[in-house]
């Protein structure tokens, strides 16, 4: 398709998103291709996620997301692949990682020095994924590193089909 080959070499930096589900205090948490910056003032960030995974669902719960921006390391490539492979369906991704909790319990990757948590301030239906539109309320930056990128990645199989 036309569409493919138009995205074709873009080159995506990579994130991994956690959400808590105030109601059972569920944990998730994925890795994320699709995001970006929507506004300078007032800052926003919009991160879609599949509506086929358990972070979009504990998300449609949660009134905050993490987003974690992954460096080009080793053991940022083992987070995208625990956090991009894997289904917390089947496993525990947190138990498999070192984390602690953030505002509102959101799980916080603490092997990632860069990341936001940010109020839910929109959510909107975009074709197979949702769009949920962050507000910043705590933003940590313990160390400058280029991020991990799409292309820099292995393949990866995917824990759940895409869409």
């Amino acid at each position: 398709m036309d569409s493919d080959r138009f995205v074709a070499g873009f080159d995506y930096p990579m994130f991994v998103v956690t959400a808590a589900d105030p109601g059972t205090g569920t944990r998730a948490g994925c890795l994320v291709g699709f995001t970006t910056q929507t506004s300078i003032e007032p800052f926003r960030f919009l991160v879609c996620l599949s509506r086929r995974n358990r972070t979009y669902r504990a998300a449609e719960r949660a009134s905050v997301l993490a987003v974690h921006v992954l460096g080009r390391g080793e053991d940022q490539r083992e987070l995208a692949a625990l956090f991009g492979e894997r289904t917390g369906d089947e496993i525990d991704k947190f138990a498999r990682c070192s984390w602690r909790p953030g505002p509102e319990g959101v799980p916080l990757l603490t092997g990632v020095p860069r990341r936001m948590v940010g109020r839910i301030v929109e959510r909107t239906e975009l074709g197979d994924h949702a769009g949920f539109l962050l507000a910043p309320i705590d933003v940590t930056i313990e160390a400058e590193a280029d991020p991990l990128t799409f292309q820099a990645l292995p393949d990866l199989d995917p824990g759940h089909e895409a869409g």
